[in-house]
């Protein structure tokens, strides 16, 4: 699909319609031919085709998952209020600051225009229309309620956008916190300690032990820093690399992380809050159990759960109902199975995961909060062992200076 889009220009038209008003609009094609079969199709007589050559679209990699969320609940409410889908397209396409969504949503508009159902454009674009949104808007277009189904999925877009963001803000500040005592530790031992080097040369005393190790560290930074800050990266990148395309290395650093202590609680609390989330979402959409099930192992994020929630699955399929299949995988906590169990005989399965979900979401800011306020002492205590350290290292032999002179 980005490959014709490369080849495709923007051009502006004009025409009239079926009852002979006048119309206008843009639209992205490779040839005054194709412009003139896709808006025939819809009733519109050309009268007027422009390239605009100054607005031709580039791929689409700067897309982003906010346009994605606003595109679907601008197109929700516009189908909600009974614009047509190709009119809504265009709107909204024609709303859009970024070029590279334009062409998204005018790809969409052309692929419909052209007799192609909205879930079949949308699978043509995977990278920004994953199988979970493109399976609940296929429920929706099945079950003749596609604006409802599309405010759902914008809703549950916003709020897994939101928990995202809460648990980066939580990783984020202790994170920078450090990276900038590290950078301070840095200018230390490069530009200060040298300094009280030269006045320690010229006693001729031994050192203590903690200050010849901080000369040591501040030699080894001044002669391979710049290496040493090079071979990092590249080991960073190396790994990231790995964690995306090694299954084994993945499971084992997503299980360690579920093991630390309040950052693993964090993270667990997550899982579930998405897990009862996307369930709930694609249930209520009228999505069929096994196929959320396949959306939802993918939603989780970690690796662990996705195992777990495919072994649930598979459960599923053999007649186990999704309480008793939970209890059995044995990571889901019983809060949830209760809920689960409760929805189960309830009728109700999508409400009370909705219920699950908001609850987990709720624990989610309390533990970020939590985390915040608790990590602000340890951070100051981590700064003032590692700044005051290289300062009582360098002023230890100041201390024993009277004994040698």
């Amino acid at each position: 699909m980005a490959t014709q889009a490369a080849k495709s220009s923007v051009y502006q038209w004009e025409g009239t319609d079926l009852n002979g008003a006048k119309t206008h609009g843009q639209i992205t094609a490779d040839s005054h031919a194709m412009i003139r079969v896709l808006l025939r199709r819809q009733g519109i007589t050309i009268s007027k085709i422009r390239r605009h050559a100054d607005r031709q679209l580039t791929a689409g990699k700067s897309v982003t998952a906010l346009d994605i969320t606003l595109f679907t609940r601008q197109l929700a409410t516009l189908i909600s209020a009974g614009i047509p889908l190709l009119q809504a397209l265009e709107a909204i396409a024609s709303g859009f600051d970024s070029r590279a969504m334009r062409q998204q949503v005018t790809a969409l508009k052309q692929d419909i225009g052209s007799g192609t159902s909205l879930t079949a454009a949308l699978r043509k674009q995977p990278t920004h229309f994953d199988p979970l949104f493109c399976s609940l808007v296929e429920a929706g277009e099945l079950a003749g309620a596609l604006d409802v189904v599309l405010q759902r999925l914008a809703s549950y877009r916003e709020k897994a956008a939101a928990l995202k963001k809460k648990i980066k803000k939580a990783m984020t500040y202790p994170g920078a916190v450090l990276l900038v005592a590290l950078g301070v530790c840095a200018i230390l031992l490069i530009k200060v300690v040298p300094q009280f080097q030269g006045i320690f040369r010229s006693f001729d005393a031994q050192l203590p032990v903690f200050t010849l190790w901080v000369i040591g560290l501040s030699d080894l930074l001044q002669g391979y820093g710049l290496w040493l800050l090079f071979f990092s990266g590249i080991a960073l990148a190396g790994l990231r690399h790995r964690y995306k395309h090694c299954t084994t290395l993945r499971q084992r650093l997503d299980r360690w992380l579920l093991k630390l202590p309040l950052v693993g609680n964090l993270l667990h609390m997550s899982v579930m809050a998405r897990f009862a989330r996307t369930l709930s979402t694609t249930l209520a959409a009228g999505v069929p159990l096994l196929d959320a099930l396949n959306a939802v192992a993918s939603a989780t994020g970690n690796s662990l759960y996705k195992e777990a929630v495919l072994r649930l699955r598979q459960q599923v399929a053999t007649g186990s109902q999704i309480h008793v299949a939970m209890g059995a995988v044995g990571v889901f906590p019983g809060m949830a199975i209760q809920m689960t169990a409760i929805g189960e005989e309830s009728g109700t399965l999508d409400d009370m995961l909705d219920h699950v979900a908001a609850y987990y979401e709720s624990e989610v800011d309390t533990l970020v909060d939590n985390l915040t306020t608790l990590m602000e002492p340890i951070i100051m205590v981590v700064l003032g062992v590692m700044v005051g350290g290289l300062v009582i290292a360098m002023y230890l032999p100041i201390f024993n200076l009277g004994r040698v002179i």
